[in-house]
């Protein structure tokens, strides 16, 4: 495990910023947190608990599917960094070493040097002492002179989020719909018709990493996370247990790749509608055409293959995610039924400008 070279702060608990407050193990404690550049199996396995204990308790998972990609022991995540604040608890009188407490709270930081993406999560018995305004402001203190941009995202949209980012500055700077639709006979799907000279085959591993990178790139150049994607970020969800290129669909003309639709299947759906048994979902994982090169319909035609393949798949409903402002993807999934379910919020942080 690689760590900075000291403790990055011992915070007071509590948001008076009192140096002390009473923890779960019966004692005064103060939280220390601490900067990571990798993870132990034990800090993997503490995680883990948080992250699940969160989940619980908003109906929502707390981190995206790029950071659980990043908590495995001993991996290196780039310029990405992990902090992690746990109950200082002191040593005992007789002198003996004390075990450290599980892991409360959890940050992630990645994205480019210049323009940092984090996530944070506090377990539920541990929120309103503090830990994630501590989280949140040491996140604005490791962003480098000059600071580099920052947004941090908050899923599920909950109240406590948004008003810890109204206190501590940061501005609504982005909402990520989660759109579902059911797949059942009684929300049948056209039938999808791709454009002259387009054909459609499975993505093949190894052969086709280049060339889909580059149109990945090039469907996404304005996208701050998907347009970045490299051979490692592939690589990453290939050796995933959910990869199945049969789901993962390539549009070709002319020998040239112009397109593709990427399925998923999750064997729990994390957020499941009320009164609805948990149980497997589909998601459209990515869609994305070549700017100039697809043709009239390439998407929409596209994404109809997808869920006419998770469908046959026996997968009872699908989810997709899509950015608020982008309104004729929004548009075009709307036309196909999908509705709102859940959302996520990015809130950017801009230093204060002093005299």
């Amino acid at each position: 495990m690689s760590t900075s070279p000291a403790l990055h702060r011992r915070v007071g608990a509590t948001d008076r910023g009192t140096a002390d407050a009473e923890s779960p193990y019966g004692r005064s404690v103060t939280t220390s947190l601490t900067w990571q550049s990798t993870l132990s199996a034990a800090d993997v396995d503490d995680i883990a608990s948080l992250l699940a204990a969160a989940e619980r308790v908003d109906g929502t998972g707390p981190m995206s599917e790029d950071v659980r990609l990043t908590l495995r022991p001993d991996q290196r995540i780039g310029a990405g960094r992990h902090l992690l604040a746990v109950p200082a608890v002191p040593a005992a009188d007789t002198g003996a070493p004390v075990t450290r407490p599980p892991i409360v709270g959890y940050a992630h930081l990645g994205g480019a040097i210049d323009s940092r993406q984090a996530e944070i999560v506090v377990h539920p018995g541990h929120r309103g002492q503090g830990i994630g305004r501590a989280l949140a402001t040491a996140l604005t203190e490791a962003l480098g002179d000059p600071p580099a941009r920052l947004d941090v995202w908050a899923h599920g949209d909950l109240p406590p989020a948004a008003a810890l980012a109204g206190r501590l500055g940061f501005t609504r700077a982005r909402v990520l719909l989660q759109l579902r639709r059911p797949l059942s006979p009684g929300a049948p799907l056209p039938e999808p018709h791709l454009p002259a000279g387009v054909t459609v085959r499975a993505f093949a591993p190894g052969r086709d990493d280049e060339a889909w990178l580059a149109v990945n790139a090039a469907a996404f150049a304005d996208h701050p996370e998907q347009g970045r994607w490299t051979l490692d970020d592939l690589a990453l969800r290939r050796a995933e247990p959910w990869f199945d290129p049969r789901g993962f669909f390539v549009a070709e003309r002319d020998g040239q790749l112009v397109g593709f639709h990427w399925t998923k299947v999750h064997e729990m759906d994390e957020t499941p509608p009320p009164d609805t048994r948990p149980g497997p979902i589909g998601e459209v994982y990515v869609v994305g055409v070549l700017p100039g090169a697809g043709g009239a319909g390439l998407g929409r035609a596209l994404t109809l293959i997808g869920l006419h393949h998770l469908l046959a798949e026996g997968l009872p409903a699908v989810l997709l995610y899509v950015d608020e402002d982008n309104e004729r993807a929004v548009r075009m999934y709307s036309g196909l039924d999908f509705t709102v379910h859940t959302s996520d919020v990015s809130y950017h942080w801009r230093e204060p400008v002093t005299d």
